[in-house]
């Protein structure tokens, strides 16, 4: 058993790249900032999304790719909306709670998002799970507008997606992503966690 393990995992440095590693890094810092409610999340993040443009178009999850120029754009904007408050010595932007026209919206919007690049990727391109990969993308496009806008229930479509990328990932051979994902299911929780107490401090 030792010597499987032990093989497992020389297999998993000798197949990932330092492209990748360094990936890993930034995106595990990135989001364990997040959950710590740290402004610094963000710059880390825009470097993270930078590299994984290229690691998912080497593996053709060319939805994930295209997520990372979303994410990119999202991390500018959760950047300065989280630091609005700085203006006001003090003060942070207070974490909220989701809306039910924010679920609705959500559900609508990942079910027609995920069939219509679902049937693109299929027929169009050559993409390893299309439609998979389109309802992931889906969840992390949502997710991470939730996120930059402090709803804490962003933390809760994280734990979701992410148990699904990790099955996705190791299937692709990003085994380093796989477990980067899978410590993100970690961080999640206890982001959420974390999220939901500051939540219950600011009711009082």
């Amino acid at each position: 058993m030792i010597e499987v393990l032990k093989d497992s995992f020389t297999q998993l440095f000798l197949q990932t790249g330092v492209l990748e590693w360094f990936g890993v890094f930034t995106g595990i810092l990135c989001v364990w900032l997040a959950a710590k409610n740290n402004i610094y999340s963000w710059p880390v993040a825009i470097i993270s999304v930078i590299i994984y443009i290229f690691i998912f178009f080497e593996a053709k999850l060319y939805a994930d790719m295209g997520l990372q120029f979303y994410f990119f754009f999202m991390n500018v904007y959760g950047w300065y909306f989280w630091s609005r408050e700085r203006n006001n010595p003090g003060l942070s932007r207070p974490v909220a709670t989701i809306t039910k026209n924010e679920i609705v919206f959500s559900i609508v919007g990942i079910v027609a998002f995920t069939l219509l690049l679902g049937f693109f990727l299929n027929s169009k391109t050559d993409a390893s799970f299309p439609y998979i990969d389109s309802f992931c993308t889906a969840c992390s496009l949502m997710a991470q507008i939730f996120l930059a806008r402090k709803v804490m229930q962003n933390w809760l479509i994280w734990i979701f997606v992410d148990i699904i990328y990790v099955g996705v990932y190791v299937s692709k051979d990003l085994y380093a992503t796989a477990i980067m994902y899978a410590l993100y299911i970690y961080i999640a929780t206890v982001g959420y966690l974390e999220w939901r107490k500051i939540y219950r401090e600011q009711q009082h």
